[in-house]
């Protein structure tokens, strides 16, 4: 029992000191007291609309308060600090003595009262209620509440969220109890959930069945077969266009130097018939065969030709020897089967000069 008297006396001493603030810092507008022992002594935090009027001027406000709650309710070391209010119209203890004013000043309890309520929630409070409570009208006591919003009466709700403040309004026929209750606007109920979207679920891709698989390879094989056909038409049209261009006609430079491009491949060929024309011309000569003198002037191919048959047709078909017959076919097949051309004709008309020379050097 004696632990409980001792929180039930620290209890009545910290009222005390209220209600002697209260008294004091009245004209300043007390908006609340708070109380709390620390190593260091007592901290006491006042809260007021107009701290300019507690602390006083050079602090001789403050220093009076501080030596009547040291000497008078046995604080130690009490070190008061004074707070001003954030916004009045939610607090409830100012608003609770303004009315009180209010009414001592003249004002209708009602038109006092809803005036309050407006103000209160205008201000952003949740809920408030305004009872004004003592001989309003006539002689009898009486009540009369205002209240608007949301407010809660019982439970733990009221003691964490509805702030009271009390005042009392000394009038002619008595005294007018005020009491104002407000919550706040950041009282956040117990009823209240915030029900949160549920979490899109993740997307899985869906695995490709058989057909699809197959319906794919196909695409695929489809695409590479019209690529490769693709190719192909590039590739002919590209060959047609090279066909198209046709090449340049032969001038007469170019075939004069194939021609001489081929007389130099073939010097070879003309040695041996050179050494076996004077070979014949020499058997010729031994039996007795007479050749007639050749014209420079005319080609190889048709001298050859009208000689054999001159000699053919003058020489007797008994007289001429065999050799000399298998010579002269030779010499139309030779004429026959190459292409009369100035350069070749000339070349033979030297050889056969050659010849001649040689023929009369043995002769001699």
């Amino acid at each position: 029992m004696a632990s409980e008297r001792k929180f039930v006396t620290e209890k009545i001493r910290r009222v005390l000191l209220k209600e002697y603030v209260m008294s004091r810092v009245s004209r300043a507008g007390f908006g609340g007291l708070d109380v709390q022992r620390t190593p260091m002594g007592t901290r006491v935090t006042l809260t007021t609309e107009r701290p300019g009027l507690v602390i006083g001027r050079r602090g001789e406000a403050i220093k009076t308060l501080t030596r009547a709650i040291e000497d008078d309710f046995n604080f130690n070391n009490p070190q008061i600090e004074v707070q001003e209010v954030e916004n009045p119209n939610l607090n409830a203890q100012v608003m609770a003595e303004k009315l009180a004013s209010a009414l001592e000043r003249g004002w209708h309890f009602r038109r006092a009262g809803h005036s309050t309520v407006r103000r209160i929630m205008e201000s952003g409070a949740r809920g408030c209620q305004v009872t004004v409570a003592g001989k309003l009208t006539g002689q009898r006591h009486r009540r009369e509440k205002f209240k608007s919003g949301h407010i809660k009466f019982c439970g733990q709700a009221k003691l964490d969220f509805m702030e009271r403040g009390f005042a009392n309004a000394r009038m002619k026929p008595g005294v007018i109890g005020v009491t104002v209750q407000i919550m706040h606007p950041d009282a956040r109920l117990p009823d209240e959930i915030d029900v949160l979207p549920l979490p899109e679920p993740e997307t899985v891709p869906a695995e490709p069945t058989p057909k699809e698989e197959d319906l794919a390879e196909k695409a695929q094989e489809e695409r590479a077969a019209e690529a490769v056909e693709e190719l192909k038409k590039a590739s002919a049209e590209d060959e047609g266009k090279e066909k198209d261009k046709k090449p340049a006609k032969k001038t007469a430079a170019d075939k004069a130097k194939k021609k001489e491009d081929e007389a130099e491949d073939k010097p070879k060929e003309k040695k041996p018939r050179k050494r076996a024309t004077t070979k014949r011309k020499k058997a010729d000569k031994k039996e007795g065969v007479e050749l007639p003198p050749k014209d420079t002037k005319a080609e190889p191919g048709e001298e050859a030709g009208k000689e054999t048959g001159s000699k053919a047709a003058e020489a007797p078909a008994e007289n001429v020897p065999e050799s000399a017959k298998a010579s002269e076919r030779q010499k139309k097949a030779v004429a026959e089967s190459k292409p009369a051309s100035p350069e070749k004709d000339a070349a033979a008309e030297a050889a056969k000069e050659d010849a001649k020379g040689e023929e009369t050097k043995e002769g001699e």
